[in-house]
């Protein structure tokens, strides 16, 4: 019996036009009424999805920043902010590689200097809070995660510059332009564990969907794990099961042949 489904939100439940399925939520409110409770476990910020969920935030879970930041109900339930010196650290590095942009994320909002048009419409696509500010050491906020938005590839660009620092950080590249580093061992799949503890539930109640690599570890947490047609080959490698693609609304498709909805 499934009890807890948690989904990755850009090439998963979202279609290419960053969409949620308006059939989404009439399967929600079932979802709701058998008890089943329902993440969106994403890379974006906590504020860019209570807009995107906004009819329904106060009956889910939100599993932010690749699980640095978890609210259920408006309860903070996980936090794990980077130490400022390592964020000092990221930053030096963040700022001298050609053609990426540095985002600093917060718990009250995203932090960027740069102005430049193209860098600015994607990190508002992700952040529903972000200011520009002139010196990232002058930010009062905790920092969950440092991200580099990579105009050339994440994978084979901006990637090499922090691999070197994998033994003492999460460094993950979340999407053919991102790159995320957060504290040493905390990701998506962290998260997922601790929620299970709290609330008491199984591996095998769990039903988890993503389709890039910062979702390797949430693949891991739940027995029911879905990697999306669309998804990163090594994805496809961890997960135990294939959804149909996020512009096929795969997630809610599969949610519906599991659970008989």
């Amino acid at each position: 019996m499934v009890k807890f489904i948690a989904t990755d939100m850009d090439g998963t439940l979202l279609n290419n036009n960053d969409e949620i399925n308006p059939e989404f939520f009439d399967i929600f409110k079932k979802l709701r009424k058998n008890g089943v409770i329902f993440a969106a476990a994403s890379g974006r910020q906590y504020y860019n999805l209570l807009k995107k969920f906004e009819k329904v935030k106060d009956d889910m879970m939100f599993i932010a920043e690749n699980g640095t930041f978890v609210v259920y109900k408006g309860k903070e339930l996980v936090a794990n902010p980077l130490k400022r010196e390592i964020t000092d650290n990221l930053i030096d590095i963040g700022n001298n590689i050609e053609d990426a942009y540095l985002v600093v994320c917060g718990k009250k909002s995203a932090y960027i200097k740069s102005k430049d048009e193209k860098f600015v419409k994607e990190v508002a696509k992700y952040y529903e809070r972000y200011k520009i500010v002139s010196d990232f050491n002058n930010i009062n906020d905790d920092i969950l995660k440092v991200t580099l938005c990579d105009f050339k590839g994440s994978e084979k660009n901006s990637y090499k510059y922090f691999s070197k620092y994998k033994d003492k950080l999460q460094v993950t590249v979340s999407g053919e332009i991102w790159l995320d580093i957060t504290a040493k061992g905390v990701n998506k799949g962290v998260a997922m564990d601790k929620i299970k503890e709290t609330l008491n539930i199984n591996y095998d109640e769990v039903m988890v969907f993503g389709d890039y690599l910062n979702d390797l570890e949430l693949m891991k947490s739940g027995y029911y794990s879905y990697a999306m047609e669309n998804a990163h080959k090594d994805l496809k490698k961890v997960a135990r099961f294939i959804a149909k693609s996020n512009n096929e609304n795969g997630v809610v498709e599969k949610i519906k042949e599991v659970l008989n909805l």
